[in-house]
Order: structure tokens, then sequence, then C-alpha cells
């Protein structure tokens, strides 16, 4: 399907693909190449991202550009350029040395999308201390294990999260010593100051440190199966991929507007809501609030959107809108749209076309691979449902595991194997945090076992068929059964509870809870309700479950485990 000659019919003024010949490209690739393009810290004292996305700009020619366009839920919009940026960020900076934080020291936010997350952010990486993101609209227990588990030092955040869902667990995270709240002028109580005010105390100045490209950067907590939520580790060689996809992927141009609507407290909104655009010195533009079909189409048209990064939940919400609709904006700058965090149909891409005159280009990664990894490109044919090919620089394979534990290569076209990448790109998560053991279980012969199924055929574009373990993907967050499961267990009632993904046309999966009650409880819809809003308060509404279903024995294994899988089958076969 030549969707790149479609749009060039409708549209001719728009550029080529930075990418443009997709074979030469990865036969003649090398990463000192990107290193190349960029530009260093001055006496060749390393790598650091905060320079590569903020002050070679903040310094240079762009520095009048705008960085950020913020929009406020009463649609009021604030600039800040990226000279501003460097100033705040350079303050930022300066903070974290008046309160004697060390490189390598952890600094979370939990934030709504205001200025103040992204000059932390990139302020903190300046330093050379480590972002930590976290969802706002996760409960107390996530939040305060996350902080627990990363050895938070200093949180920024706002009066109502601080209070809400820090401060009545704050004894729970002995190391956390400051927080800077966003939206108090004055100094709240000892150890919880006004970030307005200290950032007043500090100078806009600020060196940025030696820094090795291996050193931390980032941190990103992902969900899995069994255990604690792991937390992988980023480090400042990750700005190469970021740079990178963003040219060859997301074919950024000098004048483009960029709009992610991924939320920082997940990985795509730190790796293509803040780093890859400001390391091209594009305008990126922030929605302040959250999904609203109208006010997303008006913000698309005011705001000149040219290229769109958002997910398949939300494009599969504006799918259900009457197609009379559309017809009322002007799309004619945006000229391409991108989608990540779970597969996109093939009806999905299609109906980009017609609604917006753009297809809707899929993409592949993960938390742990840091950036794109498999791409459908600008510059090449999109087959709609598929994952695309790998980007330059990357070597992806399907594998089989053999019971002996031996993985061969499975070079038969249209034949599913575990998806696996060859280790060593810039942006590969380097460690899960204290947990090494967890980490070599991910790589077996020097590839990295993504957990994906996945074939390939005979062109060379990989197709994506399912996961190999049971995280739950629901409006594009991953949620990890074991806990929920805790929480659930938590409460007098519940004996026993097991979590499952129940697929749902639009969000994906709605997360479904099965719970075996106590003696002396009844499950009755008075229960169900009692135990939803529980998990609601512990988890947030992103991770709490919105169907229970009552079970008297939970199915388990011969080894006393419970068996998902027969819980799912058995909530598939009533949707029959």
């Amino acid at each position: 399907m030549k969707w790149d000659m479609i749009q060039k019919k409708l549209k001719p003024d728009r550029p080529g693909p930075n990418l443009k010949d997709y074979d030469k490209a990865c036969a003649g690739f090398l990463w000192d190449n990107i290193r190349n393009e960029l530009e260093g810290l001055p006496g060749s004292q390393g790598l650091n991202i905060a320079h590569e996305a903020v002050d070679r700009h903040g310094s240079g020619p762009k520095k009048n550009h705008t960085a950020f366009r913020f929009i406020r839920a009463d649609s009021q919009k604030k600039d800040i350029s990226y000279q501003f940026l460097k100033d705040e960020t350079s303050r930022f900076a300066n903070v974290l040395k008046m309160l004697g934080l060390k490189k390598g020291d952890r600094v979370f936010v939990l934030s709504d999308r205001i200025p103040e997350l992204y000059i932390s952010a990139l302020g903190a990486m300046k330093y050379g201390a480590v972002f930590c993101p976290l969802f706002p609209a996760f409960g107390p227990d996530p939040i305060v294990q996350r902080m627990q588990k990363g050895d938070c030092r200093v949180v920024v955040t706002s009066k109502r999260l601080y209070e809400n869902r820090i401060k009545p667990r704050h004894k729970d995270i002995p190391r956390l010593k400051h927080i800077l709240l966003t939206d108090c002028h004055d100094d709240f109580e000892d150890g919880v100051w006004s970030f307005d005010k200290i950032m007043k105390k500090v100078s806009r100045h600020f060196v940025i440190p030696p820094t090795d490209p291996r050193d931390m950067a980032l941190l990103h907590f992902t969900s899995g199966t069994t255990g604690t939520p792991k937390a992988a580790v980023h480090v400042h060689e990750a700005v190469l991929m970021h740079y990178m996809t963003g040219k060859y992927v997301l074919d950024f141009h000098p004048e483009d507007i960029f709009w992610c609507t991924a939320d920082p407290g997940w990985v795509t909104g730190t790796s293509y809501g803040i780093i890859s655009p400001l390391t091209h010195g594009l305008t990126g533009v922030v929605d302040q609030e959250d999904f609203d079909a109208n006010r997303w189409l008006s913000v698309l048209e005011k705001e000149g959107i040219t290229i769109w990064y958002t997910s398949p939940t939300a494009i599969r919400m504006l799918m259900r809108l009457e197609a009379d609709l559309f017809k009322k904006y002007d799309f004619s700058r945006l000229r391409l749209i991108f989608s990540v965090g779970e597969p996109l149909n093939p009806g999905a891409v299609v109906w980009g076309q017609k609604a917006f005159g753009c297809p809707i280009h899929d993409t592949w990664w993960q938390t742990e691979t840091g950036g794109i990894m498999i791409a459908n490109f600008p510059g090449m044919d999109i087959r709609p449902g598929s994952m695309g090919k790998p980007i330059p620089g990357i070597e992806a394979a399907i594998l089989h595991r053999e019971e002996t534990g031996h993985i061969r290569t499975i070079y038969q076209p249209d034949t599913p194997g575990e998806l696996a990448l060859k280790s060593g790109w810039p942006s590969m998560f380097r460690e899960y945090l204290n947990e090494p053991e967890r980490y070599q279980k991910c790589f077996t012969d020097q590839w990295y076992m993504t957990g994906d199924l996945a074939f390939k055929d005979k062109d060379g574009y990989f197709w994506f068929v399912g996961r190999d373990d049971d995280i739950i993907k629901t409006a594009g967050h991953m949620v990890g059964p074991f806990e929920v499961e805790n929480t659930l267990m938590s409460h007098p009632a519940v004996a026993e509870a097991a979590i499952i993904g129940k697929p749902d046309s639009m969000i994906g999966n709605v997360v479904k809870a099965f719970v075996s009650l106590k003696e002396g409880f009844s499950p009755d819809d008075q229960l169900r309700l009692e135990l939803i809003g529980f998990a609601r308060k512990h988890l947030g509404s992103a991770l709490a479950p919105r169907e229970i279903e009552f079970m008297q024995n939970l199915p388990k294994n011969n080894a006393g485990k419970i068996v998902r899988g027969i819980l799912r089958d058995r909530t598939d076969s009533r949707r029959c």
C-alpha cells in the first residue's frame, strides 16, 4: 500500500522522509555516526541528555524558539523557550545541589503535566541525579512501593497529591528528605518546601559536570506478572536512540510541531514527550487535560500539529465518532500519525487516512528497550496490522526455546516464536535496580528475550501475536496482576484473588478480578462495590479492577499456583 505516494498526491508540499532507503540505511548504519550528530559536553566531558535536549539549543540559534507549549484546562496557553528552559533547569540543578544530593540520587516527580514536571526531569539529569516519573493516577500503595524501591530522596509534587498519596505513608519512605510543592508560594512545613520559593533562591547558571554515557539517567517502573514492579535503569547514552528514532522513525524536521499524548509517568511520555523532540529543537505541545475527543481534534487543528504520537485506545475512541465531525476541522498541516502501546488493528490504519488524510504508523517497543525498536517508517509501505521493520542498528529475530533451554532462530516465514533483540543498543536498560538475577533472566546468549510472541513474513515485516506472560494492557497502561491481587487480599473479606485482562474493544482489556471470600462474608453486589472502591483508593483508577466475579475456589495447578489461563478461557467462553 503506497501510503507515501497517496500523501504526496494529497499534500505535495510535504517534505520527503529523512530515511529514504531503508535497506541502504541499515547496511551502512553506525552508532558512532549518530553520536557525531550530537554535540557532547564541552571539552569532551562526556554525554548528558539535558545538554543535548536543552542547553545546546538554549545557548544557540534556537534559544528563542518555543520548546514547549502548555495548554491548560481553560485552553489558555503558556509557551516556554529553549533559553527559558535552560535557565530553569539550571536553577533546579542548583536546588538539588543546595539540598545536598549526590550524583546518582533519585528525584521522583508525581505531578500533572505542568511546566515544573518537565523542568524537574531535565534539571535532575543535568545535575547528574536520576529522574523517576510517577503516574499521578496511582494510589498511595503503588506510589510508596516505587519510592521505596527507587530509594527516593526528593519528590516534586502538588499539595493535593502530597496530602493524599505521600503524607499518610511518609514514615514508610525513610530516605525521602525533601518534598517540593509546585502549587505553594510558601514553605508548607519542615522538609516540605515551596518549589517556586526555593527556585528563586538559586542561580540560573549551572555547568553540567562530566557525565559518562553509562551514568544512570532514568528509572522507569514496569509491572511484572509476579513480584513487585521492576525498576528499569536507563543511562545518558540512551539519548542516541531518542535522537535517531526522532529522525528516522518520527521523521522530525526543524519546523515540526509535535504532540505526544502520553503522560511522562509512562516511558513514552519521557522518551518521546520530552527528550526526543527537544534533541531536534522542535516545539512540543502538552495538553494538561485528559482525553476529550472534541478537545483533541481542536488541538490538532489550532496548534497546527504536524506529527502526532498517540495510543490505540485514543484512536479507537475517536473511531466511534461520526465521520462528519472530522470534516469540521482543518488537518492540512498534519503529515504523520504514529501509535504505540499495543498492536494497532489494520482497520485503524485505513481509518486514519479517511479521517485525517494520514495513515497511522504503528511502532513497537518496551520500557526495557528505552526507545522504538520496530516501526512502520514514513519512507516505506505500511502493512496494516504489522509492527513494521527493525530500526537501523537493531537486530531482531524470532527464536524458539527448546525444552533443553537451548534457543534456535526461526527462519521460516510466518512461523510464530519469541521476539528477541540482539543486546547492546544505546537505550537498552542496564539493570533492574537491585535485582541482578531478575535482569539476567531477560537475556539468553546475548539476546534480549522480549516476552512477546511474533512472526516475520517473507519481506521482513514483523507481526505481533501476543504475550507469553500475564501482563494486562488496558488503555495503554501495563498492569501486573500480583500488585492488584495483593491489594485485594489486604481487604478483610478476601481470601484469594486472581487478576486477568478481559478483552474490550475500546481500551484493549478491562482489569477483571476473580475473588474467593473468607467465611462469614456474602458474595453480593454491596461487597463487590466495596472491593472496587477499596482497590481504587489504594491503587488508583489506572490499576484497580473494573469488574469483580466471586468464585468459591480459584483454579490451581499441582504446585498450588492459580492458573489464570483457565480464568481467561472462562471469560472468553462467556463472550462467545
